[in-house]
């Protein structure tokens, strides 16, 4: 089962994840007055589900986890999912950082774009901090 979930996670991320079918100036979020619609917040409920507990509330960070708020300012839809889905580790003389791979976690994997949504929104700050209300 768990080589189906990383087959299925890299055919959505690979050719039929949400980033390939965003045009530069889309965003992979709808929020209107303040509501977000249901795939952005299905990204929030995952996103707590699985992320919260090393990347701290709303994706702000934690002590030993990287702000995603900040880091998606950045990072492109691709390295996302690579990082999510490949794990990552950066090891230098003075600490030791480490993502797991979530490619065999089917709430994850499955719902990446979901997560990169609600992260996304968050990170350009059209978001607020808070379980969000939907369209």
């Amino acid at each position: 089962l768990p080589s189906i979930v990383l087959a299925v996670a890299t055919l959505l991320v690979g050719s039929a994840g949400m980033g390939a079918a965003w045009a530069d100036d889309q965003k992979p979020y709808s929020v209107v007055n303040g509501k977000v619609d249901k795939a952005t917040f299905n990204g929030y409920r995952r996103y707590t589900d699985a992320c919260l507990r090393c990347h701290g509330p709303d994706g702000s960070g934690s002590s030993y986890a990287p702000d995603l708020t900040s880091s998606l300012k950045t990072m492109t839809y691709e390295q996302f999912t690579e990082v999510v889905i490949n794990g990552r580790q950066n090891v230098t003389g003075t600490q030791k950082n480490v993502m797991p791979s979530f490619g065999n976690v089917e709430d994850v994997a499955l719902y990446i774009d979901d997560i990169y949504a609600y992260l996304k929104a968050r990170s350009d700050g059209v978001l607020g901090r808070g379980r969000p209300q939907r369209q």
